[in-house]
């Protein structure tokens, strides 16, 4: 699975290259002070700037060593050289050196103290990683008979886990799947994020009718909102308190995938994923969905929608809605299906493929600064394929992907297992 998406390679260019700058420009600092003394002599000494020369260090990157180099580099810079050397006095020169050892000893203690910080951050950000695993945890390549990929992108800069949320699940009933995308963005919505999936997780397997897991995934949602209202309001007591957690919502899309590639959905205010075929993407169902969970009860009958069959070979892929919302300098939007189908070329289509190429036209379309978090989720079926009796219209392999499923949906067809 793709946890994190790499930032395009200009970006990091650039990056190599201002730390390469940071590296030498106390040097340069110290270079250019001497170079104007000499060059360009004048009654205002500017040979004081050289104590700037270690705090620029510090200031870059933070490295003791690199403190002591620039102090050295300017404690030497004040060997009198040329006619400006002459003119300044004992005095001034003494004076310069007092300023530059203080400011090495204050950006050295500085460096310490930054380096120890930078200790303790990189460990917190481990075991925020390690967090952040158990909540959107690695999918499997493979899952009954099912090509997975997953990938998520934070909206909050340093965040490997946002709003958005994706499982999929092996069970008795068939493999279960969910894509949600809950009301904002960033670490504020990860607690709900967590609520859900560990509700999905459970009613998945428990759950033999469809619409009972989703009707968990509500529960679950309006204990965690109601337990976080009374954390952040504590003066309401045991009532529940008016507050702005009434408003929250999730978008939830859940599928079911049977054994024999038949697909059920219920769909809460959700995008339907694109059934991706080689050279081809086109939605996968039409159908008007639910109310987001967290506005509206959910009403007394659940019928879900049948999508029908997934045939060997193609593949589902499930989005939040901050992949169609991604704009660029101009505001226009990301064109998700042409980039879908751009990446759907292979055949049989690689999910990882599909999820590399639209993350990076993802990245250039919004100069990697994302508004909204997105998480994509790509389920290819590689069962074994549906072949009708000799004499029949069976699947022809060359064929298009619609005439396939128009042979695979013949009542005539059997499966071969």
């Amino acid at each position: 699975m793709i946890r994190t998406i790499a930032r395009c390679g200009t970006r990091a260019g650039a990056s190599r290259a201002w730390r390469a700058l940071v590296l030498v420009l106390p040097g340069l600092w110290v270079l250019t002070v001497v170079l104007w003394e000499i060059l360009f002599p004048t009654e205002a000494q500017l040979i004081q700037l050289l104590a700037a020369a270690p705090a620029i260090a510090c200031a870059g990157t933070g490295r003791r060593s690199r403190v002591m180099l620039g102090g050295l580099c300017a404690v030497f810079a004040l060997v009198p050289i040329g006619s400006a050397g002459r003119d300044e006095s004992i005095g001034t020169r003494c004076g310069t050196f007092a300023a530059i050892l203080a400011v090495v000893i204050a950006s050295h203690l500085t460096a310490g103290r930054r380096a120890r910080l930078q200790r303790e951050l990189e460990s917190a950000r481990a075991v925020a990683d390690a967090a952040q695993a158990v909540v959107l945890r690695p999918l499997p390549p493979r899952l009954d008979g099912l090509a997975l990929a997953a990938g998520q992108l934070s909206a909050s800069r340093g965040a490997a886990v946002g709003g958005d949320l994706y499982e999929v699940m092996a069970t008795a009933h068939g493999v279960r799947a969910v894509m949600g995308d809950v009301r904002g963005h960033g670490l504020a919505a990860v607690g709900t994020v967590a609520a859900l999936l560990g509700s999905f997780r459970d009613a998945a397997h428990d759950e033999a009718e469809f619409a009972d897991v989703l009707r968990r995934l509500e529960r679950a949602l309006g204990r965690h909102l109601r337990e976080r209202s009374r954390h952040e309001h504590p003066a309401a007591s045991g009532t529940d308190p008016q507050s702005p957690i009434a408003e929250d919502f999730v978008t939830v899309l859940l599928l079911e995938i049977r054994d024999s590639g038949e697909v059920r959905a219920l769909n809460c205010g959700h995008p339907w994923p694109y059934l991706l075929s080689p050279g081809r993407a086109e939605p996968f169902a039409q159908a008007e969905p639910l109310p987001p969970l967290g506005l509206f009860p959910l009403p007394a009958e659940l019928p879900s929608t049948d999508c029908g069959q997934l045939l060997p070979g193609e593949a589902l892929f499930l989005y939040t809605d901050g992949a169609e919302d991604a704009r660029d300098g101009t505001g226009r939007f990301f064109p998700l299906p042409v980039a879908l189908a751009e990446a759907a070329k292979t055949r049989p289509v690689e999910p990882r493929n599909v999820l590399r190429d639209v993350f990076a036209n993802l990245q250039r379309h919004t100069a990697g600064s994302a508004s909204d978090d997105i998480a994509m989720l790509v389920i290819r079926n590689d069962r074994p394929a549906l072949r009708a009796p000799s004499g029949t219209g069976g699947c022809d392999t060359g064929g298009s992907a619609a005439g396939a499923r128009q042979a695979a949906m013949n009542p005539q067809s059997t499966n071969n297992l």
